[in-house]
């Protein structure tokens, strides 16, 4: 009978690699009442939905508990979905609501406990204590004495191993590193190899214990943007301050940030004048000056006087928060490599075992060469043929990529995004906010009827409730001449052309030549005054009423001061870049020329997501936007990228965003893609070399059990090892820059590359 699923979250530990995320994802979709389970192995997350009808909490949690891993609900509450066979997405409800939200609540501990208290330390305290105790005994006793003494510590050291390996084994996984190792060392006891199959297990336990610390180190990143935002907040009410825990902050309440200190919240400056180090979230290295009316980020440092900050956001939604749930959600977004070797892992291990069944059968039964000596390389071969290492070797370095690029203001969401961003070979941008500051401003009034009050005022009442950055430039311009806006009726937006509205029993319009052309205003004196401020590389609006035009205005947006180091770069990189723009042709060519950029202008959204389209035929493009006004275009790229300091738009509706309001972290972005997808192709080469070299010289006879367990471990770590060097990748390096003159790349405007000589 169908029931109510509740969406439900545990928090479980000891998972160090991609097995081990398997077999708990095996073990409860096997349950019924069980769907969609979403394991986060860096996370150490498991989301599910479940029916308690059919299966409760605590069945899940016992059969998660049986494979050796522990397991806890996370804080967040179960949210009810009926079994429809539709899945809400990440981070909203069942109707597309959003989903409720919880504070950060990293494991604390988990980076600080000593190696020996954890219980794969203890496990290999245990394995080595009773390994040297039968080499002890071996040196003082008789031969046959200490057979038993490691007989023994196989045995003792086994158990622990095998439990696992059945309880896998009943959840429907068969073939798991736990399962050949008991077979392993269980065979090496048969054929008399006790005091190597005990060396075994206690390598076996070494090599969990170094993926354990591997995959810790991994993890930190994560920990450490939880940790940056401060557990505390002073908080302001009836003008005294108190401390209080920064989770308990509502939106609307008052803080106040001291020099020195941590910023509780996002927020609005509402008082003071400070610079503040946005680097921890956004990583850009330079403090912003943030007066009253700038927005702040929780986690941001308060280097110079005090503010007092209106919590805009609760703790649960905070930049950092949002962060690290898409890091968390980035994880379900997987690489096409990665369900590559997945799918090839599930028909690896079971081909290994019938390998070693052929080594262990064919040659004494065809040739008659010895049952032990074959039968030992077979059991050798098992331990080899065990796929963590290329299990592990994409989302290693994905959770590694994921979270040097949170920490450098870079965020994508998930492997999928990361390949396709390295196989870029187009960038789009848009112009206004994006290759430019976002922030234009009045340059020229031209009153054509009335005077130049009046058109203020009239424009000023017909924009009053636009958003557009055009629109902000008029109302401030009047605001800072002292013009009221005249007060106007029925406004409305007229998509890439302008805005209308009634003033009196007249229709007032104000917008781009296009809109005046359509209108049949543009007399050729009118088209000569737009063309020669057009020519200046400003945006020029019509004011019209009825129709009469009543007047000019010229606005600039200043291109942003690395817009054409990023242009640059790309070239460089072998990519070819082009601006996309609702502007004006003359206005977007002089843009265009001083970026070196190649451009298409007069484009309408509709216009630009054809743009978009066209070049995706034949180029792999990715789109640079603010993530509001350019969203179509944003999906239609193979990779949309918002460019915007933690806007919810940018964070939640774009494929990647750019948290520091820089075009240079475009090409910064697919530097790291390029770097991680060449560091999988190393950890696929490091994990799959190792086996084959050692598969042959375990057939061979050339390398024995101990070697085997070396192998495969040695081949995780080192997998391992190498993912977590792009924990120190620095994106923002531009090695172009460090060659010489003579070898360095310049963009031309068609967007193709161009030596420069010097």
């Amino acid at each position: 009978m169908n029931g109510i699923k509740v969406r439900r979250e545990w928090r479980v530990t000891g998972m160090d690699c991609g097995s081990c995320a398997a077999k708990v994802r095996g073990a409860v979709e096997r349950l019924p009442g069980v769907a969609d389970v979403d394991i986060g192995l860096m996370t150490e997350r498991l989301h599910l939905s479940l029916d308690e009808g059919q299966t409760p909490a605590a069945r899940v949690e016992a059969a998660v508990r049986a494979l050796g891993y522990a397991i806890a609900p996370s804080p967040d509450d179960g949210v009810a979905v009926r079994q429809s066979g539709e899945r809400p997405a990440p981070g909203r409800g069942t109707h597309g609501e959003p989903a409720p939200t919880r504070p950060v609540q990293p494991d604390a501990n988990a980076s600080h406990t000593a190696w020996y208290g954890t219980v794969k330390g203890r496990f290999v305290l245990a394995t080595g204590t009773l390994l040297a105790a039968a080499w002890a005994t071996k040196l003082v006793l008789a031969a046959e004495v200490a057979q038993w003494a490691f007989i023994l510590a196989t045995v003792i050291g086994l158990l622990p191993i095998a439990r696992r390996a059945f309880a896998t084994a009943r959840a429907g996984m068969p073939f798991t590193i736990e399962m050949l190792m008991t077979i392993a060392a269980t065979g090496a006891l048969v054929i008399g190899a006790a005091e190597e199959a005990a060396l075994v297990v206690f390598l076996f336990a070494v090599g969990e214990l170094l993926e354990g610390f591997a995959a810790g180190r991994a993890r930190e990143g994560i920990r450490a943007l939880a940790n940056l935002v401060p557990k505390t907040a002073l908080l302001e009410v009836e003008g005294r301050t108190r401390e209080v825990p920064a989770e308990t902050l509502d939106i609307g309440d008052t803080v106040l940030v001291r020099p020195g200190d941590r910023v509780p919240c996002d927020g609005t400056v509402i008082e003071g004048v400070s610079g503040v180090d946005e680097s921890p979230v956004t990583g850009e290295s330079v403090p912003g000056l943030k007066e009253p009316g700038a927005d702040v980020f929780a986690g941001s440092i308060n280097a110079e006087a005090a503010l007092r900050v209106k919590v805009v956001r609760a703790a649960g939604d905070n930049t950092i928060a949002r962060i690290i749930r898409l890091v968390e959600e980035a994880e379900s977004a997987r690489a096409p490599t990665e369900r590559f070797i997945d799918r090839l892992s599930r028909y690896y291990m079971p081909a290994i075992v019938a390998a070693a069944v052929l080594v262990a059968l064919v040659p004494p039964l065809a040739f008659g060469w010895p049952w032990g000596e074959w039968i030992y390389r077979a059991l050798a071969l098992l331990l080899i043929g065990c796929p963590c290492a290329l299990v592990i070797s994409v989302p290693a370095s994905i959770a590694s990529a994921l979270s040097a690029g949170a920490r450098n203001g870079l965020l994508m969401k998930g492997g999928a995004v990361i390949e396709a961003a390295a196989r870029t070979t187009r960038a789009a941008f848009d112009k206004t906010g994006t290759l430019t500051n976002g922030q234009p401003h009045v340059t020229d009034l031209v009153a054509l009827a009335g005077t130049e009050a009046e058109v203020l005022s009239l424009a000023a009442g017909v924009e009053s409730g636009a958003s557009h950055p055009l629109a902000t430039a008029i109302r401030a311009e009047a605001e800072a001449a002292g013009v009221a806006p005249v007060p106007c009726a029925n406004a409305r937006a007229l998509p890439g052309r302008g805005a209308e509205a009634e003033i009196g029993s007249e229709t007032v319009a104000i917008g781009s030549p296009r809109l005046a052309e359509e209108r049949g205003l543009m007399t050729e004196p009118l088209k000569g005054e737009v063309a020669a401020l057009e020519a200046e590389g400003k945006t020029v609006v019509i004011l019209m009423r009825g129709a009469m035009p009543l007047g000019l205005i010229a606005i600039r947006d200043e291109p942003r001061a690395d817009a054409a180091d990023a242009v640059r770069q790309l070239a460089s990189m072998g990519i070819a870049s082009v601006m996309l723009t609702g502007d004006n042709s003359r206005t977007a060519a002089a843009v265009a020329s001083r970026l070196g950029i190649d451009h298409r202008a007069e484009l309408l959204p509709q216009d630009k997501l054809a743009a978009i389209a066209e070049m995706t035929s034949r180029d792999r493009v990715m789109m640079v936007g603010d993530g509001i006004n350019d969203a179509p275009a944003l999906a239609a790229a193979h990779v949309g990228v918002a460019m915007g300091s933690g806007t919810d738009v940018a964070l939640e509706t774009a494929q990647a965003a750019i948290l520091r309001n820089r075009v240079t972290g475009t090409p910064s972005m697919i530097r790291l893609a390029r770097a991680t997808m060449a560091n999988i192709r190393q950890n696929i080469a490091i994990a799959l070399g190792l086996k084959a070299v050692f598969l042959v010289t375990t057939v061979a006879g050339m390398t024995g059990l101990w070697i085997a367990i070396l192998a495969d471990t040695g081949a995780t770590v080192l997998v391992t090892v190498n993912a977590l060097r792009l924990l120190i990748f620095r994106p923002d390096r531009d090695v172009t820059a460090e060659q010489p003159p003579a070898n360095r790349r310049s963009p031309r405007p068609d967007g193709q590359a161009s030596i420069t000589t010097g």
